[in-house]
């Protein structure tokens, strides 16, 4: 976490923290979506991305809770970090728990809203 922080702030892009697991439909498809060409850009541009896998609800789950109520937020659950560590926002409203119906306008839409310098 300390070299994503460290490199965010060399890079003038904020973190993301991805909390899912392999054997969730809704991650595998956040995941295809971040691949996509209109939300890879942006992820690269603004973003390191930093997938914490959470397994079956057994795995990393006391720094999930450091940002994240999974109980209400789902996963895949997100979580936007500035450089120093600060949360700039934490889908704990389970915003992506359904991402399987999401589209890649849906992802860009977060990822833009909180890129760096966005809403300052």
């Amino acid at each position: 976490m300390h070299a994503a922080l460290t490199a965010a702030a060399q890079g003038d892009r904020e973190v993301l923290l991805d909390f899912g697991a392999n054997w969730c439909p809704d991650c595998r498809a956040l995941d295809q979506m971040f691949q996509s060409p209109q939300v890879a850009p942006l992820l690269k541009a603004d973003y390191l991305v930093v997938p914490i896998d959470v397994g079956q609800f057994d795995h990393n789950v006391d720094l999930a809770g450091r940002y994240v109520d999974l109980s209400t937020s789902g996963i895949p659950a997100l979580v936007v970090l500035q450089p120093d560590g600060t949360v700039r926002t934490a889908t704990d409203d389970g915003s992506f728990s359904d991402a399987r119906t999401m589209d890649p306008s849906q992802v860009s839409a977060f990822l833009t809203r909180w890129a760096p310098g966005a809403g300052l």
